[in-house]
């Protein structure tokens, strides 16, 4: 069961594991992101940013057949009641929804702890937006994959372009990929670092994988867990130099906590390691 905080209309949220938060997409028949869907999605992940019982997120799909199908593109672009307004006023009110959507995907690299992308069945467009934005990835065996917007007429906006990239560290091929628009399945994926594996059973397989993954990280230092996502992400686009500094800055700090004395303690007693709680009183994203 989920707490009130997590109660969702187009979000399926429950805890399968203790600390283990599991967030479903769930608006019929395929997941396709209207602005509702994708601002209940922005914020459950700030509330679990901050949320002491959380210490893992797995994201999947609550659907049979598909991750996402992306953009409901019979939303359109977002625009109702720009016309009455001039080219340079309407490119202010877009500028706003689409940093609004960025935000959105944005929340999912920014939450403090680490999420599990959990793909099957169809994964375009809006897809890799969203999987890119998560620390780890892992598909059902089938599961197709595309860089889509350019078919639909627009350069992808929301992240994969940003993102993508350095994940693969292949830039001819991320160029391949978003030109064309072309499938690639789950072992393409695999093979060029997009995800780190690919699990059997389709949606209830890659779920249940994604939850015992998370079940295992969700056993660790708390501290140590939330220290290693927020170091990780920041160094990704520092110098070595720079990201060592910042690095010996957070650690100055986090050094100090009990996590690992308790951890020593427990490697030496050959028993499962208990953390103190995360604070209940944080209010901010970490």
């Amino acid at each position: 069961m989920a707490p009130a905080d997590y109660n969702g209309k187009l979000i399926n949220l429950s805890f399968p594991r203790p600390r283990v938060l599991l967030v479903s997409l769930n608006r019929a028949p395929v997941n396709a992101f209207s602005e509702p869907l994708w601002r209940e999605m922005h914020r459950h992940f700030d509330r679990a940013s901050t949320d002491p019982d959380v210490h893992v997120v797995v994201l999947a799909s609550a659907l049979a057949k598909v991750f996402t199908a992306g953009l409901d593109i019979t939303e359109g672009l977002g625009g109702d009641g720009f016309e009455d307004y001039d080219v340079g006023r309407k490119a202010l009110l877009f500028r706003q929804h689409i940093t609004d959507f960025q935000d959105a995907i944005t929340s999912i690299e920014k939450c403090s702890k680490p999420v599990i992308g959990a793909a099957h069945g169809h994964a375009p467009g809006l897809a890799l937006d969203i999987l890119s934005a998560c620390d780890i990835r892992i598909a059902a065996k089938g599961t197709l994959f595309s860089i889509r917007e350019v078919q639909v007429g627009l350069a992808a906006d929301i992240g994969t372009l940003q993102r993508f990239p350095k994940i693969v560290g292949n830039g001819s091929l991320t160029r391949e990929l978003a030109l064309t628009a072309r499938d690639f399945d789950a072992d393409e994926a695999l093979r060029i670092g997009f995800l780190s594996r690919v699990v059997d059973g389709g949606r209830d397989g890659v779920t249940e994988a994604a939850v015992k993954l998370a079940e295992q990280i969700a056993s660790k230092s708390p501290i140590a867990v939330i220290g290693t996502k927020y170091l990780l992400n920041a160094s990704r686009d520092l110098s070595v130099a720079d990201g060592l500094a910042l690095t010996t800055a957070w650690n100055m700090g986090m050094l100090q906590a009990s996590d690992m004395v308790v951890s020593m303690a427990a490697w030496a007693q050959k028993q499962k390691p208990e953390y103190d709680s995360l604070p209940k009183a944080l209010k901010h994203k970490l």
